[in-house]
Protein backbone atom coordinates (compact mmCIF):
# COMPACT_ATOMS: atom_id res chain seq x y z
CA UNK A 1 0.00 0.00 0.00
CA UNK A 2 2.92 2.18 1.07
CA UNK A 3 4.50 1.74 -2.35
CA UNK A 4 1.15 2.70 -4.17
CA UNK A 5 1.03 5.80 -2.69
CA UNK A 6 4.88 6.21 -3.77
CA UNK A 7 3.78 5.94 -7.13
CA UNK A 8 0.90 8.05 -6.95
CA UNK A 9 3.00 11.10 -5.88
CA UNK A 10 5.58 10.31 -9.02
CA UNK A 11 2.38 10.48 -11.14
CA UNK A 12 1.58 13.23 -9.98
CA UNK A 13 5.60 14.73 -9.92
CA UNK A 14 5.62 13.36 -13.68
CA UNK A 15 2.75 13.48 -15.11
CA UNK A 16 0.55 15.92 -13.70
CA UNK A 17 2.97 18.13 -13.20
CA UNK A 18 1.54 19.23 -9.34
CA UNK A 19 3.17 21.65 -7.27
CA UNK A 20 5.41 20.67 -5.18
CA UNK A 21 3.68 21.76 -2.04
CA UNK A 22 0.34 19.79 -3.56
CA UNK A 23 2.25 16.60 -3.90
CA UNK A 24 3.70 17.07 0.02
CA UNK A 25 0.14 17.66 1.14
CA UNK A 26 -0.97 15.06 -1.01
CA UNK A 27 1.61 12.15 0.80
CA UNK A 28 0.78 13.51 4.38
CA UNK A 29 -2.77 12.69 3.96
CA UNK A 30 -2.30 9.20 2.29
CA UNK A 31 0.34 8.32 4.70
CA UNK A 32 -2.44 9.66 7.30
CA UNK A 33 -5.09 7.43 5.90
CA UNK A 34 -2.59 4.50 5.49
CA UNK A 35 -1.73 4.65 9.55
CA UNK A 36 -5.55 4.54 10.20
CA UNK A 37 -6.04 1.70 8.48
CA UNK A 38 -3.26 -0.21 9.73
CA UNK A 39 -5.58 0.33 13.23
CA UNK A 40 -8.28 -1.27 11.60
CA UNK A 41 -5.71 -4.16 10.29
CA UNK A 42 -6.45 -2.91 6.56
CA UNK A 43 -3.30 -4.08 4.36
CA UNK A 44 -4.65 -3.95 1.24
CA UNK A 45 -6.73 -0.91 -0.87
CA UNK A 46 -9.29 -3.17 -2.35
CA UNK A 47 -10.60 -3.90 1.67
CA UNK A 48 -11.37 -0.08 2.23
CA UNK A 49 -14.65 0.62 2.12
CA UNK A 50 -16.91 3.99 2.49
CA UNK A 51 -17.48 3.12 5.47
CA UNK A 52 -14.08 2.95 6.50
CA UNK A 53 -12.91 6.13 5.32
CA UNK A 54 -16.88 7.97 7.11
CA UNK A 55 -14.88 6.57 10.43
CA UNK A 56 -11.33 8.19 9.05
CA UNK A 57 -13.18 11.48 8.10
CA UNK A 58 -15.02 11.48 11.84
CA UNK A 59 -11.54 11.21 13.44
CA UNK A 60 -10.18 14.34 11.78
CA UNK A 61 -14.01 16.46 12.82
CA UNK A 62 -12.91 15.54 16.22
CA UNK A 63 -9.36 16.82 16.03
CA UNK A 64 -11.06 20.32 14.50
CA UNK A 65 -9.30 19.47 11.06
CA UNK A 66 -10.67 22.72 8.97
CA UNK A 67 -12.87 21.63 6.52
CA UNK A 68 -10.89 22.84 3.95
CA UNK A 69 -7.83 20.17 5.10
CA UNK A 70 -11.26 17.65 5.19
CA UNK A 71 -11.38 18.35 0.90
CA UNK A 72 -8.16 17.90 0.40
CA UNK A 73 -8.08 14.59 2.44
CA UNK A 74 -11.05 13.62 -0.08
CA UNK A 75 -8.94 14.61 -2.98
CA UNK A 76 -5.95 12.85 -2.09
CA UNK A 77 -7.85 9.62 -1.19
CA UNK A 78 -10.16 9.92 -4.47
CA UNK A 79 -7.46 10.99 -6.66
CA UNK A 80 -5.16 8.02 -5.03
CA UNK A 81 -8.17 5.65 -5.74
CA UNK A 82 -8.87 6.68 -9.56
CA UNK A 83 -5.37 6.16 -10.44
CA UNK A 84 -5.55 2.72 -8.98
CA UNK A 85 -8.61 1.97 -10.76
CA UNK A 86 -7.04 3.02 -14.13
CA UNK A 87 -3.63 1.19 -13.27
CA UNK A 88 -6.09 -2.29 -12.43
CA UNK A 89 -4.78 -2.64 -9.77
CA UNK A 90 -8.34 -1.67 -7.86
CA UNK A 91 -11.99 -2.48 -9.59
CA UNK A 92 -13.90 0.22 -7.68
CA UNK A 93 -13.00 3.80 -6.36
CA UNK A 94 -15.32 3.51 -3.08
CA UNK A 95 -14.80 7.19 -1.87
CA UNK A 96 -16.37 8.57 -5.69
CA UNK A 97 -19.43 9.03 -3.52
CA UNK A 98 -18.49 10.57 -0.46
CA UNK A 99 -19.77 14.46 0.49
CA UNK A 100 -17.53 17.03 1.11
CA UNK A 101 -18.12 19.84 3.54
CA UNK A 102 -18.84 23.25 2.64
CA UNK A 103 -16.75 25.70 2.72
CA UNK A 104 -17.31 29.24 4.74
CA UNK A 105 -15.97 31.60 2.14
CA UNK A 106 -13.02 33.60 4.27
CA UNK A 107 -12.13 36.73 2.32
CA UNK A 108 -8.50 36.90 2.20
CA UNK A 109 -6.88 40.26 3.81
CA UNK A 110 -5.92 42.90 1.88
CA UNK A 111 -3.45 45.34 2.17
CA UNK A 112 -4.14 49.03 0.82
CA UNK A 113 -1.98 50.96 -0.90
CA UNK A 114 -0.75 53.06 1.71
CA UNK A 115 0.19 50.24 4.21
CA UNK A 116 2.16 49.46 0.84
CA UNK A 117 4.31 52.04 0.54
CA UNK A 118 4.95 52.32 4.36
CA UNK A 119 6.02 48.17 4.01
CA UNK A 120 8.08 49.82 1.11
CA UNK A 121 9.75 52.22 2.80
CA UNK A 122 10.44 50.28 6.16
CA UNK A 123 13.65 51.60 7.51
CA UNK A 124 16.05 49.19 7.24
CA UNK A 125 19.93 48.66 7.26
CA UNK A 126 20.03 45.50 6.07
CA UNK A 127 22.60 45.16 3.30
CA UNK A 128 19.65 43.16 1.63
CA UNK A 129 17.56 46.23 1.31
CA UNK A 130 17.38 46.55 -2.53
CA UNK A 131 16.75 43.30 -2.71
CA UNK A 132 13.79 43.31 0.11
CA UNK A 133 12.48 46.14 -1.97
CA UNK A 134 12.24 44.27 -5.19
CA UNK A 135 10.80 41.24 -4.08
CA UNK A 136 7.63 43.34 -2.33
CA UNK A 137 7.55 45.11 -5.30
CA UNK A 138 7.84 42.15 -7.97
CA UNK A 139 5.09 40.50 -5.52
CA UNK A 140 2.42 43.25 -5.52
CA UNK A 141 3.53 44.04 -9.44
CA UNK A 142 2.55 40.92 -10.84
CA UNK A 143 0.37 39.45 -8.13
CA UNK A 144 2.86 36.48 -7.87
CA UNK A 145 2.52 33.54 -5.19
CA UNK A 146 5.60 33.49 -3.09
CA UNK A 147 6.72 29.81 -4.47
CA UNK A 148 6.92 31.66 -8.26
CA UNK A 149 8.69 34.63 -6.66
CA UNK A 150 11.55 32.19 -5.32
CA UNK A 151 11.87 30.34 -8.36
CA UNK A 152 12.45 33.03 -10.47
CA UNK A 153 16.40 33.63 -12.32
CA UNK A 154 17.95 36.40 -14.09
CA UNK A 155 16.69 35.08 -17.39
CA UNK A 156 13.20 35.18 -16.41
CA UNK A 157 13.04 39.24 -16.14
CA UNK A 158 12.61 41.22 -19.98
CA UNK A 159 12.89 44.45 -18.71
CA UNK A 160 13.16 46.05 -22.44
CA UNK A 161 9.96 44.56 -23.08
CA UNK A 162 8.54 45.19 -19.51
CA UNK A 163 7.24 41.74 -19.20
CA UNK A 164 8.24 38.84 -16.05
CA UNK A 165 8.44 34.89 -17.00
CA UNK A 166 6.94 32.67 -14.31
CA UNK A 167 6.51 29.42 -13.69
CA UNK A 168 2.87 29.02 -11.84
CA UNK A 169 1.17 25.69 -10.32
CA UNK A 170 1.01 22.79 -12.62
CA UNK A 171 4.28 24.15 -14.18
CA UNK A 172 2.53 26.36 -16.49
CA UNK A 173 4.21 28.83 -17.49
CA UNK A 174 2.92 32.88 -18.33
CA UNK A 175 4.15 36.02 -19.02
CA UNK A 176 3.09 38.62 -16.95
CA UNK A 177 3.46 42.66 -17.24
CA UNK A 178 6.55 44.17 -14.95
CA UNK A 179 5.43 47.32 -13.58
CA UNK A 180 7.55 50.87 -13.48
CA UNK A 181 8.68 50.57 -10.16
CA UNK A 182 9.06 46.88 -9.77
CA UNK A 183 11.94 47.23 -13.14
CA UNK A 184 13.45 50.06 -11.40
CA UNK A 185 13.55 48.14 -8.09
CA UNK A 186 15.12 45.27 -10.10
CA UNK A 187 17.53 47.35 -11.86
CA UNK A 188 18.79 48.65 -8.75
CA UNK A 189 19.11 45.62 -7.05
CA UNK A 190 20.86 43.79 -10.54
CA UNK A 191 23.77 46.50 -10.03
CA UNK A 192 24.83 44.73 -6.48
CA UNK A 193 23.70 40.66 -7.80
CA UNK A 194 25.40 38.11 -8.97
CA UNK A 195 23.89 34.89 -9.68
CA UNK A 196 21.76 33.26 -11.88
CA UNK A 197 18.65 33.02 -9.35
CA UNK A 198 16.84 36.33 -9.06
CA UNK A 199 16.49 36.06 -5.47
CA UNK A 200 19.08 35.24 -3.50
CA UNK A 201 20.06 34.72 0.51
CA UNK A 202 23.25 35.89 2.47
CA UNK A 203 24.75 32.22 1.31
CA UNK A 204 24.25 33.28 -2.51
CA UNK A 205 21.78 29.93 -2.06
CA UNK A 206 18.33 30.73 -3.92
CA UNK A 207 16.17 32.46 -1.17
CA UNK A 208 13.34 30.14 0.88
CA UNK A 209 9.92 30.64 1.19
CA UNK A 210 10.35 31.37 4.88
CA UNK A 211 13.09 33.47 4.66
CA UNK A 212 10.19 36.18 2.38
CA UNK A 213 7.77 35.33 5.28
CA UNK A 214 10.13 36.70 7.71
CA UNK A 215 11.25 39.73 6.03
CA UNK A 216 8.26 40.83 5.21
CA UNK A 217 6.64 40.29 8.63
CA UNK A 218 9.85 42.16 10.19
CA UNK A 219 9.07 45.17 7.65
CA UNK A 220 5.60 45.25 8.80
CA UNK A 221 6.50 45.34 12.20
CA UNK A 222 9.24 48.17 11.44
CA UNK A 223 6.60 50.46 9.43
CA UNK A 224 3.98 49.86 12.27
CA UNK A 225 1.41 47.90 10.43
CA UNK A 226 -0.51 46.60 12.98
CA UNK A 227 -2.30 43.97 11.09
CA UNK A 228 -0.04 40.29 10.30
CA UNK A 229 1.36 41.16 7.19
CA UNK A 230 2.55 37.83 4.98
CA UNK A 231 3.39 37.44 1.36
CA UNK A 232 0.07 36.23 0.13
CA UNK A 233 -1.22 39.50 0.91
CA UNK A 234 0.68 41.33 -1.44
CA UNK A 235 -0.94 39.01 -4.43
CA UNK A 236 -4.67 39.69 -2.75
CA UNK A 237 -3.60 43.53 -3.09
CA UNK A 238 -2.40 43.44 -6.32
CA UNK A 239 -5.51 41.09 -7.55
CA UNK A 240 -7.74 43.57 -5.59
CA UNK A 241 -6.69 46.53 -7.48
CA UNK A 242 -6.26 45.30 -10.77
CA UNK A 243 -9.73 44.07 -10.52
CA UNK A 244 -11.22 47.34 -9.07
CA UNK A 245 -9.24 49.42 -11.96
CA UNK A 246 -9.72 46.70 -15.12
CA UNK A 247 -13.60 45.32 -13.60
CA UNK A 248 -12.28 42.59 -15.83
CA UNK A 249 -12.36 39.34 -13.97
CA UNK A 250 -11.10 37.12 -17.28
CA UNK A 251 -8.35 39.91 -17.60
CA UNK A 252 -7.64 39.45 -13.50
CA UNK A 253 -7.92 35.54 -14.15
CA UNK A 254 -4.73 35.37 -16.68
CA UNK A 255 -2.70 38.17 -14.53
CA UNK A 256 -2.99 36.00 -11.39
CA UNK A 257 -2.54 32.54 -13.43
CA UNK A 258 -5.71 30.93 -12.22
CA UNK A 259 -6.65 27.90 -14.08
CA UNK A 260 -10.26 27.98 -12.97
CA UNK A 261 -12.38 31.60 -13.49
CA UNK A 262 -13.83 30.62 -9.64
CA UNK A 263 -10.50 30.92 -7.71
CA UNK A 264 -10.70 34.43 -9.05
CA UNK A 265 -13.97 35.02 -8.30
CA UNK A 266 -13.47 35.67 -4.82
CA UNK A 267 -12.45 39.19 -5.77
CA UNK A 268 -15.94 40.74 -7.04
CA UNK A 269 -16.63 40.20 -3.40
CA UNK A 270 -13.37 41.51 -2.08
CA UNK A 271 -14.04 44.74 -5.00
CA UNK A 272 -17.80 45.25 -3.48
CA UNK A 273 -17.05 45.41 -0.58
CA UNK A 274 -15.05 48.44 -1.14
CA UNK A 275 -17.25 50.43 -2.71
CA UNK A 276 -19.72 49.25 0.00
CA UNK A 277 -16.93 51.58 2.03
CA UNK A 278 -17.32 54.17 -0.42
CA UNK A 279 -20.87 54.12 -0.40
CA UNK A 280 -21.29 54.59 3.42
CA UNK A 281 -18.61 57.29 3.47
CA UNK A 282 -20.02 59.17 0.51
CA UNK A 283 -23.50 58.58 -0.38
CA UNK A 284 -25.66 61.19 1.28
CA UNK A 285 -28.56 58.80 1.67
CA UNK A 286 -26.39 56.04 3.24
CA UNK A 287 -26.10 55.49 6.88
CA UNK A 288 -23.86 57.40 9.00
CA UNK A 289 -22.60 55.42 12.05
Amino acid sequence: MKKQIIDFILYLKVERHYALNTQQAYERDLNQLLNFLKTQNINTWSALNEQLLNTFIMQLRHKNISARSIRRYLSSIKGLLTYLVNQDQLEHNCAVQLRTPKIVQNLPSVLNYEQLLQLLKASSTSRFEYRDVAIIEVLYSCGLRVAELVGLDVSDVDLSEGFLKVVGKGGKTRHTPLGGSAQKAIIKYLEVHQASALFINKNGDRIGVRSIQNMIKKRALLAGIKVNVYPHMLRHAAATHFLQSSHDLRSTQEFLGHASIKSTQVYTHLDFLELSKVYDKCHPRAKKT
